[in-house]
């Protein structure tokens, strides 16, 4: 038991905690209900009015009314069979039953994650350009040769995010809102209760258009999860994960944490590892010698924040660990200031965060799944950080291996070298183009009317020029 569970104990009398259990306790056939009936014995309900409480709130902030599978009260303990993982309250007594059963392994304390927030957001309007995230990232050459994430599902648990808008209407394949007890709401709609889900995933998988590119990975799809902010974070946020691993993604990006180090969240990141899942995760927005968990553990890909001068952001964190596996975060940065994506209601920001970088990062996963579907969560990430180059400006202690490279990535994962697609992947061509404007630069994207106008009278010049040289030719032979 630890120190922080004793505590607890001692002071409140119950403890929430997650439960990881052997592999053997959740065979294939087992279900959740009845693993939790075979660990129920252990758990209790510290409070039948909070409990009720926390059920009418759950209802009330939920996006539409659903009926619970079955008594909240009767649900002493909570299972995730995919994650291997339990969450419930526990007293002095079921603490130590847990710690000599031997169906469980670790017996750890429930930490309460929250949304790492933008220190800044700015409205803007979409302009007819590539994002200059997705430019220094080099992800154009692979657009180039037809790699937008087609087929790839990324897992994005956050706010939730809005279907509706126009960037990202063909973007969700999968949605799912978790009420404040951690429950499923039936039939909700993609949605975002804030603007932070929304942005970051626009900027994973954002579509492109005469707006502008801001998706790295414009032909990926997200399973998105609404699991932040408030009520029982843990379980919202464990129960979304449950949701995501069983819907066969490849990467997580979670904007989430808790300041400072605490190893409580391990057991939950070794679960999504062993479901081949890469875990992209913010470090955190208090800057040097600060992180945040579980951004900050060895086995997830930690991500920090860089502006568009090559310079890490003073609000990123990064901090040494006393640990021999990858001591210092986070492991690698990535454009996290002035990011223009999209919000609710169809329109579009710039926020500067920790939690902007990631989803680049996560897009950037995207695409190597694609170029190398069989790929392993490890290979790419090994990938990835193979890539990374740190310019002269960046201080290796705060980013760490620096910045990724698509195409350094492409290598590393492929062994080959990247080729141009036979046919311009739609993704690929300039956002700035509008249809039916005149003829084709040399990358095959049409130009707008406006640089037709130019070229016209550019080479009228010059033929003018050629007739007077002409002339003059002819006078001087006279």
């Amino acid at each position: 038991m630890t120190d922080i569970l004793q505590d607890t104990l001692a002071a409140v009398g119950y403890a929430k905690v997650i439960v990881e259990l052997k592999p053997a306790v959740i065979p294939a056939t087992a279900t959740a209900a009845s693993t939790e009936s075979a660990l129920a014995q252990h758990f209790r309900i510290p409070s039948e009015q909070q409990t009720e409480s926390l059920a009418a709130m759950a209802v009330r902030h939920a996006s539409k009314r659903f009926k619970r599978p079955e008594p909240l009260d009767s649900r002493k303990v909570r299972v995730y069979p995919r994650l291997g993982l339990a969450i419930g309250f526990v007293d002095r007594s079921g603490a130590s039953a847990l710690a000599a059963d031997n169906r469980v392994g670790a017996v750890v304390p429930a930490p309460e994650l929250s949304l790492i927030k933008p220190v800044a957001s700015r409205t803007a309007k979409a302009t007819a350009e590539t994002t200059w995230g997705i430019t220094r990232l080099n992800v154009p050459r692979l657009w180039a040769a037809g790699i937008t994430g087609k087929d790839v599902l990324v897992g994005h648990l956050d706010t939730g995010v809005d279907g509706t808008h126009p960037a990202l209407k063909d973007a969700i394949a999968k949605f799912a809102e978790f009420d404040m007890a951690g429950d499923l709401v039936n039939g909700a709609t993609a949605s975002d209760s804030g603007e932070h889900g929304t942005h970051t995933a626009g900027t994973i998988v954002g579509r492109p258009s005469t707006r502008g590119a801001f998706g790295v990975a414009p032909g990926a799809k997200l399973a998105s999860g609404m699991v932040i902010e408030g009520g029982q974070v843990i379980d919202r946020v464990l129960a979304g994960m449950e949701w995501v691993v069983s819907q066969n993604v490849r990467i997580l990006s979670m904007s989430l944490g808790l300041r400072g180090f605490t190893p409580a969240f391990q057991v939950v990141i070794d679960a999504l590892r062993r479901n081949e899942v890469l875990p992209v995760i913010a470090v955190g927005n208090e800057g040097p010698s600060s992180s945040r968990s579980p951004g900050n553990y060895a086995n997830v890909l930690s991500v920090g924040a860089m502006d568009s001068s090559n310079r890490v952001a003073d609000f990123s964190s990064s901090q040494n660990f006393d640990r021999a596996d990858d001591p210092l975060v986070p492991d690698l940065v990535a454009p996290g200031v002035a990011v223009l994506s999209c919000v609710p209601g169809g329109g579009f920001a710039e926020m500067d965060g920790s939690s902007m970088a990631t989803p680049h990062v996560a897009g950037f996963a995207a695409l190597l799944f694609q170029a190398k579907p069989d790929a392993t969560a490890q290979e790419v990430e090994t990938a990835i950080l193979q890539s990374s180059r740190r310019p002269a400006s960046m201080p290796q202690a705060r980013a760490n291996r620096g910045v990724p490279d698509a195409v350094a990535a492409f290598t590393a994962l492929t062994g080959g070298a990247l080729l141009a697609a036979s046919k311009p992947s739609p993704t690929a061509r300039r956002p700035r183009v509008a249809a039916g404007s005149g003829v084709r630069d040399r990358g095959g994207a049409k130009r707008p009317a406006a640089t037709k106008r130019r070229a016209a009278a550019t080479r009228g010049r010059r033929a003018a020029k050629r007739r007077n040289t002409r002339g003059r030719k002819t006078r001087a032979r006279n």
